[in-house]
Order: structure tokens, then C-alpha cells, then sequence
């Protein structure tokens, strides 16, 4: 593939402004393919992520975090998807095998497993470049015209065909998701200066110092981690940074600074292609990265009209649920009524003769006579006892707390037992209650 004397491929000459008609966006997400970076640990979740990764963590009730990646591809039309997954991925491969298994590999729609093989070498992805480049046969075999490369551990909805379509018209050799962010906020990102076309002048990776969007100096244009490729133009600069000892072949920090003053780089906004969000609504984008961000999220869904829209049938995200019979709430006396106001509440759920208020629980949950749970994200198969109180509380799948046990009541105490952030969240795990847990969460 050459290169004309503006640096741009040749190969865009063909590209000329087509129209943004249904039919131009479904051809290009037919000849797209997604790939899913999923391999993270996420440790700032502390030990939520001791024995599964980031993007399997449960999340809103009933989902994964990576259901939200993978209905965007689906519901976008893109229906060849690599997911490349790393760090104890058992319960992520064993969740998309029984959820992701519909697509019909007769059209020639998958999910594939990519799990690190050292296929090139003796070493395991060593960043986000490197995961991709050691799939680079993978991808090639499906002979797509464009890359996907996503990010199997935020919670937003988007519709990838209208990013593409973007690039096309842009005729870009590569194109950045990106989501504005206050500029103090800006150094925890990838940051990229545009000019006033919105291409792509500069990256930096977590800057000091964040250049501010063009007319609006209280803002900074930060790196979703969603990028699309002309999927030659991937594979020259994936073996080009393969090759360089210096790199650590990352996207943020080597890949994308090498090529943002070369090449037709252009920043998409994710307002453009955001999904179920009001006009003039803040689009929604969340990195639940952290157990103070993974709280409020889920715990912001219990609003009456929460900013995350999760009954939109016309986008749905799609999982695997167990077969469980409807929640139940038993009791209606006066010193034991069991009621649940402000809460989400999944299948197989018993609430015996308890209070639960602004709170999530998650599948399979059982809560005994006299409890309280207040502000809290009860994961599956959790157990609790009788006049437990829990307040301001995340606890992990398959624990089990004793009659009469109070959490997120003394701080101090919660401390010497529980991880207590900084923000006064209290994350609970099976381990921390002196119990063993024999099954992948």
C-alpha cells in the first residue's frame, strides 16, 4: 500500500464524502472486525479482581461489564469480534461462552476466544499494541477492511457504525473515540490535541499539563480507548512498533504519539454516536475502574430516572442469566416486612421479613428477618443473616454474613477486617469473612 505526498494511503482516494445512508454504514460494518481487549486485571478494584478480570465483574443487576462492549458491537451490526483475555479469565471465557454463543457462524458472525499463547515468542501480551499485533493472523484471516479495537471494561452505549462511517468520510488512516472531560479531570487519560477539524495534532498519555479543546479552555478531549483502523494501515504500524526496542507497545503511549503527526489521525466524539441519550444531555461513559466509581455507578442506577438508560429495547444489552424463578418478599408484620423501595432486584432473590433501600441485588440473593441493607451492591448467591445491617456496602459474590453483623455502621472497625475506601465504600469478600470459596466467580 503506498503513500501519495500528502502522507495519506492511496487507497482513500476511493473515499470521497459518500452519504451517511443505513445501507453505507451496514456495508462498513460488514467489513469491520472487532477486537476486545479484555486481559486487564484492574487492580484498582482491589479484590474484586483477585480471582476474575476487570471487564467480568458483575455489573447493573445482571450483566458484565463486558456485556455493554459486546452489545454495542452486536446491536452496531459488527458481528465478527476477538476478545483477547489474559489474567484469569476463566469465569469471562466460561460467561461469553454461555451468553455469546447466538451468533451464527454460518453468516460469518463470532466470538472468538483469544487468549495470550505466546504464539510469537516466550512473552504474554505486554500491552495493549502487543496484544493486537500477536492476533495480527487472527485478523488478517477474516480479511476486514477496518479494525475495531475496543475496550472490554467501561459501561456506555454506542454505535460503532456511525464511528466508522465518520473515519470513511474523513478519509482517516486512523480514528480515536473520544469523550470530553474537564480539563483538571484530563490527567488520569490519553489526551489529544486537535485542531479545528478535529484532527488529531498530538497524544499524550496522563499529561501533566492537558492541552485544552480549541474555543473551550475548561476542556480536554480524552482517549475512550475505542479506535478504528484501516486494517492495513494496523498492520504496518503494529510490525513497525513491533520492531522498536524503545516502545512499550502500547496504543496510548507509543502507538498513537508516533502516529498523530504523520499520518490522518481525527478524533470522533462520543456524542456523535452516543445511544439513548437525551439532546443536550451529557453523554454517558463510565470507567468503573476503581471501587468508589464501581458504587456509584451501579448504586446510580436505583434513581428514579437514572442517566443510564438499561430498558431500552431498541438497544438491549445482551447477557447470560441464569434460569431462576422471580424475586419474592415475604412478611408483612410490623416488626419484620420484607420490602425493597429504590432497588433493582434480580431473579431467584428472597427478601424474608427485611428492608433493603437504594441498593442492587444481584442474582440469587437471600436476606433474612430484621436486616437493613441501605446504598449497597449485593452481588450473586449472597447470604444474609438476621438483623444484619449494611450500609454503603459492595459485597462479592458467594459471601455469607452472620446473624446480627453490622458493616458500614463504624468505619474504624469496618477497617480492620474490610477494604474501606477513601469515599467510605466497604468491599466484602467471601476471604475477608474467614470462608472459603471453591467455584470461578
Amino acid at each position: 500500500m503506498s503513500i501519495d505526498k500528502n502522507g495519506r494511503h492511496e487507497e482513500h482516494a476511493e473515499a470521497r464524502d459518500p452519504p451517511e445512508t443505513p445501507r453505507f454504514v451496514s456495508a462498513l460494518t460488514r467489513d469491520a472486525f472487532a477486537l476486545v481487549l479484555a486481559g486487564g486485571r484492574g487492580s484498582r478494584l482491589h479484590e474484586l479482581t483477585k480471582w476474575r478480570a476487570k471487564p467480568s465483574v458483575p455489573f447493573g443487576g445482571k450483566f458484565r461489564i463486558i456485556d455493554f462492549t459486546l452489545s454495542n458491537c452486536v446491536n452496531s451490526g459488527i458481528r465478527r469480534i476477538g476478545v483477547a483475555t489474559q489474567y484469569k479469565a476463566h469465569s469471562l471465557i466460561r460467561h461469553i461462552q454461555r451468553g455469546w454463543s447466538f451468533l451464527d457462524g454460518r453468516f460469518e458472525e463470532f466470538i472468538e476466544l483469544l487468549p495470550a499463547q505466546q504464539q510469537l515468542g516466550e512473552a504474554w501480551y505486554s500491552g495493549t499494541a502487543d496484544a493486537v499485533f500477536q492476533n495480527l493472523g487472527v485478523v488478517r484471516r477474516h480479511s476486514p477492511k477496518y479494525v475495531l479495537v475496543l475496550s472490554g471494561d467501561h459501561i456506555y452505549k454506542m454505535d460503532y457504525g456511525r464511528m466508522i462511517a465518520f473515519h470513511v468520510t474523513r478519509q482517516a488512516d486512523m480514528t480515536v473515540g473520544c469523550v470530553e472531560v474537564p480539563l483538571q479531570d484530563a490527567r488520569a487519560f490519553g489526551v489529544m490535541g486537535v485542531d479545528g477539524d478535529d484532527r488529531v495534532t498530538s497524544f499524550t498519555e496522563k499529561p501533566e499539563q492537558p492541552q485544552p479543546i480549541p474555543g473551550q479552555p475548561d476542556q480536554a478531549l480524552a482517549s475512550m480507548g475505542i479506535y478504528v483502523f484501516n486494517a492495513d494501515f494496523l498492520y504496518e504500524q503494529l510490525i513497525r512498533d513491533a520492531d522498536d526496542p524503545r516502545s512499550s507497545h502500547d496504543f496510548g503511549k507509543d502507538v498513537i504519539p508516533h502516529i498523530a503527526s504523520r499520518y490522518r489521525v481525527f478524533a470522533h466524539r462520543f456524542g456523535d454516536s452516543c445511544v439513548g441519550t437525551k439532546a443536550g444531555d451529557r453523554p454517558y461513559w463510565r470507567d468503573v475502574g476503581t471501587v468508589d466509581a464501581y458504587w456509584e455507578a451501579n448504586t446510580e442506577l436505583t434513581k428514579v430516572v437514572p442517566e443510564f438508560n438499561m430498558y431500552d429495547r431498541d438497544w438491549p444489552i445482551w447477557t447470560y442469566q441464569d434460569q431462576l424463578p422471580p424475586a419474592k418478599f415475604v412478611f408483612d408484620d410490623d416488626d419484620r416486612r420484607g420490602m425493597a423501595v429504590d432497588t433493582l432486584v434480580s431473579g431467584g432473590c428472597i427478601v424474608s421479613g427485611a428492608t433493603v433501600r437504594r441498593s442492587l441485588l444481584f442474582s440469587d440473593v437471600r436476606i433474612e428477618s430484621g436486616s437493613l441493607i441501605e446504598d449497597s451492591v449485593i452481588l450473586p448467591n449472597v447470604r444474609i443473616g438476621r438483623k444484619v445491617v449494611l450500609k454503603r456496602v459492595v459485597t462479592d459474590r458467594g459471601c455469607e454474613i452472620s446473624d446480627g453483623t453490622q458493616i458500614g455502621v463504624d468505619p474504624a472497625r469496618d477497617r480492620q477486617r474490610f477494604h474501606v475506601t477513601d469515599k467510605g465504600i466497604t468491599l466484602v469478600t467471601p476471604e475477608m469473612l474467614g470462608q472459603k470459596v471453591y467455584y470461578v466467580r
